[in-house]
C-alpha cells in the first residue's frame, strides 16, 4: 500500500510540475531518486526522462549538490541533450567509481543519440 501511495504522489507531482510549472513538485521527483525503494527511484527516473529538457535544470542542480549522482547522471544521459555534455564530463574523473562510471555511460548515450538521424 505504501508503494502505491508513493507512486500516486510521484504522478501527481509530475503532473503539477508539467502543467503548472511548480518547481517544488519537480523537486519531489529529484528527491525520490534517493528513495530506499528501488521502484520509487525507477519511476521517478522514468518520469524525469519523459520530461526531457524541462528536467535538466533540476537535474543539474542536483549534481551541484551531489544528490544521487549516479542516477542523476544516468537520467541526464537518457534525456540525451548534447548541451549537458560539458557538465557531465566533469564527473568522468570523480573520486567515486560509481559516479565516474555513470558519467562515462551517460556521455556514451548522449553521443550515440546525437549521431542518430
Amino acid at each position: 500500500m505504501r508503494l502505491l501511495f508513493g507512486v500516486i504522489r510521484l504522478f501527481i507531482c509530475w503532473f503539477l510540475w508539467l502543467i503548472f510549472g511548480f518547481p517544488s513538485a519537480g523537486r519531489v521527483l529529484i528527491d525520490a531518486l534517493s528513495s530506499p525503494d528501488k521502484n520509487i527511484r525507477s519511476i521517478a527516473a522514468m518520469l524525469l526522462v519523459k520530461s526531457g529538457k524541462r528536467a535538466e535544470p533540476l537535474l543539474l542542480e542536483a549534481t551541484t549538490r551531489r544528490e544521487s549522482l549516479p542516477l542523476v547522471l544516468t537520467v541526464l544521459g537518457s534525456i540525451g541533450d548534447p548541451a549537458v555534455i560539458p557538465h557531465v564530463q566533469q564527473f568522468t574523473e570523480d573520486e567515486n567509481p560509481s559516479v565516474t562510471h555513470a558519467a562515462r555511460e551517460a556521455l556514451k548515450v548522449i553521443q550515440f543519440g546525437a549521431k542518430r538521424p
